[in-house]
């Protein structure tokens, strides 16, 4: 049998997060055994037993503090933030790393911003790589995440960390980035690079079994705005849906902390995993929201009106 046929005893962190839901269902549809982490992982000695107890074949850590209702709050409960997002993140990584375990880290991309050498359309060739650092320090979660994914480099022999950006789910589920925009009064339209959960989370899942180390964009190829996906989302779901632009510089005024804008080059991952399908944003994306619409039929959604949106 080959080693990414294999039936896994995963170890997951982050239970009862979005993805870490998500990939839950996956891992157990796909026949794999999920225990569920219930260690803190800032306390070493907890995960260190709970890992000792369980003896995973692989770890996925998808804990982590992202805020509510957004990545301002992070700015405002900074200890917090320190405790799950790097302390936490360390330990695992350290603990994995001792045992020979290998173990998938759900990071972010949020930790870059368009330069000089990386412009806004710069087209082929100018997207941030899997061996750039992070430039982008706007705001206290992104600079945390920079910071840690310098140290995890130490650790790439047994760790998988994934660049996430802008996640979006097949319904409207809070997290989903496409909820988010749909919900503002006003948004910015920058191209970025973007994740379609139903697209990369089986191919998380790929590169733990396959043990496929090291650090990866984890987005659909290319980049898509803020209007592109709007207007996916109108052509597909909501055909009244109507929305008004802004500037980076007006959004910046209402926000504690500013976001991450860029595009990253997602062709490692890509090259990594030939077998599967990882389409490009605007191909995922047309998709994601055909399911997401026929999701919606099924449960007898019916859209807000944008008046009635806060």
């Amino acid at each position: 049998m080959a080693a990414q046929d294999e039936k896994q005893k995963f170890l997951l962190y982050g239970k009862n997060g979005w993805i870490g839901g998500m990939l839950i269902d996956l891992a157990r549809a796909n026949g794999d055994e999920v225990v569920l982490g219930d260690a803190r992982l800032e306390n070493r000695g907890d995960v260190i037993a709970e890992i000792e107890r369980v003896q995973p074949t692989r770890v996925l850590n998808a804990a982590g503090v992202t805020g509510r209702p957004n990545v301002d709050w992070c700015e405002f409960n900074k200890q917090a933030v320190i405790r799950t997002n790097v302390i936490g993140c360390l330990n695992l990584a350290d603990v994995c790393w001792q045992r020979g375990v290998h173990c998938t880290l759900y990071a972010t991309g949020c930790i870059f911003e368009y330069d000089a050498a990386h412009p806004l359309g710069g087209g082929v060739g100018t997207a941030f790589t899997e061996e750039d650092s992070a430039n982008f320090d706007g705001s206290y979660y992104s600079q945390t995440k920079g910071f840690v994914e310098v140290m995890l480099r130490a650790y790439l022999d047994h760790l998988t960390v994934l660049r996430v950006r802008m996640p979006i789910s097949d319904d409207l589920s809070p997290r989903n980035f496409v909820t988010k925009i749909t919900k503002y009064e006003k948004v910015v339209d920058v191209p970025n690079s973007m994740t379609v959960l139903a697209d990369l989370l089986p191919a998380s899942l790929a590169l733990s079994r396959r043990k496929l180390a090291g650090i990866y964009n984890f987005c659909n190829p290319g980049a898509i705005s803020h209007n592109q996906v709007l207007a996916a989302y109108k052509k597909h779901v909501d055909p009244d849906f109507s929305w008004t632009n802004f500037s980076l510089e007006e959004q910046d005024k209402i926000l504690a902390a500013k976001r991450s804008n860029n595009e990253l080059d997602c062709s490692k991952l890509v090259n990594a995993l030939p077998d599967m399908d990882i389409p490009d944003i605007h191909t995922a994306m047309d998709r994601c929201m055909i399911r997401t619409k026929k999701h919606l039929d099924s449960i007898g959604w019916k859209p807000t009106p944008r008046a009635a949106a806060k």
